[in-house]
């Protein structure tokens, strides 16, 4: 319900307590409930690994 509630504060970010920040963190919280947005984060967590990985491997 919290995530819902993040999600939706987060489509109202022009207000100036609401900001743009609830949405992924609803989304987030929603991600432990509803698999299609689990495997949304799933493959965001991959791709973030993937990406900082070849980063440090650059910086050697």
């Amino acid at each position: 319900m919290l995530g819902v509630l993040l999600v939706i504060g987060g489509l109202f970010g022009f207000l100036p307590i609401l900001g743009f920040w609830m949405a992924p963190l609803g989304l987030l919280l929603l991600s432990v409930d509803l698999p299609p947005v689990r495997r949304m984060r799933r493959r965001t967590d991959v791709w973030v690994g993937r990406k900082s990985t070849r980063l440090r491997q650059r910086r050697r």
